[in-house]
């Protein structure tokens, strides 16, 4: 059987290195599972590009600027409606439509949808930090085989904050929150949801690896601090390890029902 994956890019024309690291790690998972995996790219803020509800499988990317200012434009519409669509699918159907969103899906998803509260951070947040798991997040087949806390890439300038709201939410679960604020009496940010059994979500970037990291540091940052970003990139697998993980574990269980069915 085929299994149709549709990456939905929110780049937003700009270049990046998430849309290929999301389309490498499903071709090393079809071929490590001996599966056929048909993958289809839509752009879908800078083209209006958007799949139609046919697909076994949603990813959609993080990407830049404010999931606040474009309430009401055209792509966000069609984004949208096609998430009320396969909300609207598994409600009815055996056929569950698995997906899979990534900082900027995330907080569009918990605007849309009313999980916690999407504030602007008072700075940017990038690097390589820990996150912790809560007790769900370690009992969730999403992050099967990591530490807690574990490793992975933070890049953002927005934040989903109120996670007691999450709790209090019907059938979600916080899976994972962002590093104690040693230093600061701040409340820590939400960095993973699973909203059903068929949508979940990371702020963090669970697609990253290490040669695409050092590829954004360079871009970002000044020869100093990259020298001490790149020097702790090269000393740890843990985002390897990450990279490895979350969303491979994600397409186990999209994939299990087409495959036991």
């Amino acid at each position: 059987m085929q299994i149709k994956v549709a990456v939905i890019d929110m780049n937003n024309g700009q270049p990046n290195l998430g849309i290929g690291a999301i389309l490498d790690m499903l071709s090393d998972y079809g071929k490590s599972k001996d599966l056929e995996i048909s993958t289809a790219v839509f752009d879908l803020r800078n083209k209006l590009d958007i799949p139609d509800h046919n697909h076994h499988i949603y990813i959609s990317s993080g990407g830049p600027g404010s999931p606040a200012d474009s309430e009401g434009e055209e792509w966000e519409k069609l984004f949208f409606d096609l998430l009320d669509k396969l909300k609207t699918h598994n409600n009815r159907s055996e056929d569950k439509k698995h997906v899979f969103l990534i900082c900027h899906s995330f907080q569009l998803f918990c605007r849309k949808y009313g999980f916690g509260t999407l504030t602007k951070r008072k700075s940017n947040s990038f690097g390589i930090f820990p996150i912790e798991l809560t007790a769900m997040g370690e009992a969730d087949p999403l992050y099967a085989g990591l530490p807690n806390p574990f490793y992975a890439v933070d890049s953002r300038d927005w934040q989903v904050l109120n996670s007691k709201a999450i709790l209090n939410a019907d059938g979600a679960e916080l899976l994972a929150l962002e590093k104690e604020h040693v230093h600061a009496d701040v409340e820590r940010c939400i960095m993973s949801i699973r909203f059903s059994k068929e949508f979940v979500g990371t702020q963090f970037h669970p697609e990253a690896h290490p040669a695409g990291v050092k590829a954004a540091i360079i871009n970002q940052f000044d020869e100093e601090k990259q020298q001490d970003m790149i020097e702790n990139l090269e000393n740890t697998d843990n985002i390897i390890l990450t990279h490895q993980t979350i969303l491979p574990n994600f397409l186990d269980e999209a994939i299990k029902p087409f495959i036991n069915g």
